[in-house]
């Protein structure tokens, strides 16, 4: 059996999927330790393996919360505090996590893609290691958008060369992390690197979106494997609760970082009241008792909420495009309306209208009128619901979490790059090593 190192941003959204990953690998029989800032462990708190704290002078506790703040409020120049962040967690790691390791023993290391540092200690340690998308994949393809845009797919010579003017502003934006790979790579003695593309793992790369809720991708490697959402198994939970009679269930929610924006729930739920649906809203615990209760139309609202259990009974999901929320809406079959706020979540919704599996409106014009109109529209579309069952089918055929355990139980027991037996895009659940 194997120890396996975790390394993963701070944030619920990266840390999630990876905890229901490093339990199942536990059930398996494996070791796992997540690595990382001492605020970490309370997110951990055993649910999956052990903790190691590090980065106790740079990274001591309550500088999460610093750093939660920058990612609540993005935009603009609040871009350049985010990408800082990234790359001083980055050092610390590289600094660090190397004799972390060697003192724990770890046999191979589980990284997400936007944490550089496990793929270069993996190398500098000379140990397998499998990168897991936990947001939208990194790897770059010229005939996709960059995922900061919310721009269609266009294979169009206009489109592709909209799409290299776009990496070439998201290579400025990422230049803090891009100069700390290349540092810290010199410094490993790995060679030349200088992008998060650059420590990709050459043995697997796991992502949790499907091609058929993605762009279409071109000359992906066969080490890439699509997943679908990697969650726990087991029963769900009961829900009857959070439910209302006969009238189609509405789920809102806005993640955790972005839960606070109670101006945009009371649009929401004007929108929902207005037609006589049951709104069930969870915020993260980012509004207070007085702003749940000001909002109309008598919602239910709770900090949180058993997510995939009550999508189970949603006509609709409405959110901001967090890819956790719209991976578990499509895997119960459920349309989407996505308000997209920051980060890649215009990306997300650009492939949610590109799959037809709902619509996208953009928050500074959001009014009560628009949003009715367009929650009837879904919730009437035939085509909507058709392509919705198609989607839940397609990730019930993926894999999961399943799927990746054993993945990266081929990695280690021979080596070798874990290959696709076939394209991604018609890719059954078959497994088969190098």
């Amino acid at each position: 059996m194997s120890h396996f190192a975790f390394v993963v941003p701070p944030f619920l959204g990266h840390l999630n999927p990876m905890l229901a990953l490093s339990a199942a690998l536990v059930e398996a029989g494996h070791r796992a330790t997540f690595f990382g800032m001492a605020d970490m462990e309370a997110a951990v708190g055993g649910q999956g393996g052990s903790f190691t704290g590090l980065g106790g002078i740079t990274h001591p506790p309550g500088r999460l919360a610093s750093m939660t703040a920058h990612m609540a409020a993005p935009g603009g120049f609040g871009l350049f505090p985010i990408l800082a962040d990234m790359a001083r967690t980055t050092d610390m790691l590289c600094a660090e996590l190397p004799e972390a390791c060697r003192a724990r023993r770890v046999d191979g290391i589980i990284t997400d893609q936007l944490e550089p540092a496990g793929g270069l200690v993996a190398a500098h340690l000379g140990l397998p290691f499998v990168s897991v998308a936990n947001a939208l994949p990194i790897r770059r393809d010229p005939t996709l958008p960059p995922p900061f845009t919310d721009w269609p797919y266009d294979p169009s010579p206009q489109g592709l060369r909209r799409n290299r003017g776009g990496y070439r502003v998201a290579d400025l934006l990422m230049w803090p992390m891009a100069r700390t790979i290349a540092r810290q790579a010199r410094r490993l003695g790995l060679g030349k690197r200088g992008s998060l593309d650059d420590c990709l793992s050459p043995f697997a790369d796991l992502t949790q979106i499907i091609p058929a809720l993605d762009f279409p991708r071109s000359d992906v490697p066969p080490t890439v494997h699509a997943c679908g959402p990697l969650r726990r198994t087991g029963p769900l939970d009961d829900v009857e609760d959070l439910r209302r009679g006969d009238r189609p269930l509405v789920f809102a929610s806005l993640g955790t970082l972005q839960g606070g924006r109670v101006d945009l729930f009371r649009r929401i739920a004007e929108a929902c009241a207005d037609l006589g649906l049951h709104l069930v809203i969870a915020h993260g615990g980012r509004l207070n008792a007085t702003e749940a209760a000001s909002l109309p139309g008598s919602p239910i609202v709770r900090a949180f909420v058993p997510q995939q259990a009550l999508l189970r009974h949603a006509a609709l999901a409405i959110t901001n495009g967090g890819l956790n929320t719209v991976l578990d809406a499509a895997a119960a079959a459920v349309p989407l309306l996505i308000v997209p706020i920051a980060f890649e979540q215009g990306a997300i919704a650009a492939r949610v209208v590109h799959a037809g599996l709902g619509r996208s409106l953009p928050r500074r014009r959001l009014t009560r009128q628009r949003l009715s109109q367009t929650i009837r529209e879904i919730l009437d579309s035939a085509d909507i619901a058709g392509r919705a069952r198609s989607i839940a089918a397609s990730m019930a055929t993926a894999g999961g979490v399943s799927a990746a355990v054993a993945i990266i139980e081929a990695v280690m027991r021979t080596g070798h790059p874990f290959m696709q037996p076939e394209p991604m895009s018609s890719r059954s659940a078959r497994l088969r090593p190098a």
